[in-house]
Parts: structure tokens; sequence; C-alpha cells
């Protein structure tokens, strides 16, 4: 992920950062079911939304310490 896409990330609301780790792991569950079924052709999107789930928890984090301080 580019740090530009990032920044984007950054500059969104809490709502819609929660909203966007829903739409990830809706995706990496039909990511997961493509992989059993053996449909899909790119093993790494898994790696991919993995990381994009975790890159928006630690954003939804630092918001929340940065409210709590």
């Amino acid at each position: 992920m580019k740090t530009k896409e990032t920044e984007q990330l950054k500059n969104k609301v809490e709502a819609e950062l929660s909203n966007e780790i829903n739409k990830s792991k809706d995706k990496l569950w039909e990511l997961q079911v493509d992989l059993r079924a053996g449909k899909l052709k790119n093993v790494s999107d898994i790696k991919k939304t993995k990381k994009l789930i975790a890159r928006i928890n630690t954003i939804l984090s630092e918001k929340k310490n940065n409210k709590a301080k």
C-alpha cells in the first residue's frame, strides 16, 4: 500500500473506517471460500486484504488513543 493511500485512510472518520473494515472482512471471507473451492487465481489477494484490515485497525486505535489524551 502506498503512503498516499495510507494518508487517505488516516483522514477518514472512524465510522468510515469501521465500514471499510467490514467490507474488507467480507472480501476476505469470499477470497477464502474461493481458495477452498479452487477458484482463486491470485492467492496474494488474501495477504493484501489481511494487511489492509490490520492497517485500518491500527489507525482506529491511534485515533482512539489521541482522543483519550
